[in-house]
């Protein structure tokens, strides 16, 4: 008896919440680790990207390249109008979805099913199917409505993980806090990674 092939697909969200950085290093690590990524940006995201690293990320063919500096044959970028596509249907099978940096804005529209862009429906997809969603959130103070959507979001199967860097590791640079999250991210889907080492006894200042 043959055995099934492992699903080697992920989907990728950006939104316009501040911290692009954190979705173009995701995007960096995942692109190599699985044979088909499925990218949406938001318009909004485009704005804070060149804001945040002076890119200028449109929507032909080009964006890629512009984002990520080479061109990557394994990433399809979608626009948030593709209700066509696959990760709209629930039947197109993939290990999951990150959106990050994920706008409260986004958030909210997830929690309470508001599927109206692409990449809204693909996150409700992946609650619907019990699929892996990992939101990075980037938004400080949380307000109670913040919280509430964010509680609903949990208890719906999402997997919260606010964009917010340890300092056990001892980081000398901005791409250290940033690397401490991606890494987080990618141990969300069991991959091997570097970024954010595991925590050892030996580490601890109180082992003994």
């Amino acid at each position: 008896m043959s055995r099934a092939k492992a699903i080697n697909r992920l989907l990728v969200g950006i939104t316009g919440a501040s911290g692009a950085i954190y979705g173009v290093r995701i995007l960096e690590e995942v692109a190599r680790r699985f044979d088909e990524v499925y990218l949406m940006i938001s318009d909004a995201a485009r704005q804070v990207i060149r804001a945040e690293l002076g890119l200028n990320v449109g929507y032909g063919p080009d964006a890629v390249k512009a984002l990520l500096g080479r061109e990557f044959s394994n990433i399809a970028l979608l626009s948030k109008n593709e209700f066509f596509s696959p990760p709209a249907s629930g039947s197109f099978r993939h290990a999951g979805m990150i959106i990050a940096p994920c706008s409260m804005g986004t958030a909210g529209r997830i929690a309470h099913s508001i599927s109206d862009d692409l990449m809204t429906r693909a996150a409700d997809v992946c609650l619907k199917e019990g699929r892996k969603l990992v939101l990075v959130i980037r938004e400080t103070p949380w307000s109670l409505i913040h919280l509430r959507n964010l509680t609903q979001l949990a208890e719906a199967g999402a997997t919260i993980l606010p964009a917010a860097p340890g300092f056990y590791h001892q980081p000398k640079t901005i791409d250290d806090l940033v690397n401490h999250v991606v890494g987080r991210v990618l141990q969300q889907y069991n991959m091997e990674q570097n970024l954010a080492p595991e925590w050892s006894v030996e580490e601890s200042p109180d082992a003994y």
